[in-house]
């Protein structure tokens, strides 16, 4: 039985789009250099085939990795989730009690995470917290320097 992992549809359209660009113009591209490489003779001692041979192993990896998400993805659009509490695609904004500052993340799939661009994954540590608390509620979240604690100001399941 396969198992579905879950993604936001911004997230699917995103692997989707990364997939097309890899198959349509990556593996284009390399296909002629490796064919330019060719030309130049002895293949044993040719750096420009043997790098563009490394490049497609590379691209041809990257493919099968977005084709495996593609297929096992469960896609969530969280414009269409209505929820007191928070779940998978949601935009969460926490008060960071100690700092005394708010941020906002939206809870997402591993492949899509980016907490530099505050999008976390629903099995780390703080989105683990996070899931099923509502608006209010207190999180003690376990991190490397220190407990951090937040309180839930708000939960929204915008468009992207």
């Amino acid at each position: 039985m396969r198992t579905e992992t879950p993604i936001t549809k911004a997230g699917y359209d995103a692997v989707q789009e990364e997939l097309n660009h890899l198959i349509k113009v990556e593996r284009e591209e390399i296909k002629v250099a490796i064919s330019e490489a060719r030309e130049l003779g002895d293949l044993k001692e040719n750096a420009e085939y043997h790098s563009a041979k490394e490049k497609q192993a590379i691209i041809e990896g990257r493919i099968s990795q977005l084709q495996g998400v593609i297929a096992a993805a469960k896609v969530i659009d969280p414009s269409t989730l209505n929820s007191d509490k928070v779940v998978f695609g949601a935009h969460v904004t926490l008060l960071d009690v100690e700092k005394d500052e708010t941020v906002t993340y939206q809870i997402v799939g591993d492949i899509e995470s980016d907490f530099s661009k505050g999008k976390v994954s629903f099995q780390s540590p703080l989105g683990k917290a996070l899931i099923g608390k509502e608006e209010g509620d207190t999180v003690i979240v376990r991190a490397p320097k220190g407990d951090v604690e937040y309180e839930v100001d708000s939960v929204d399941f915008k468009a992207e």
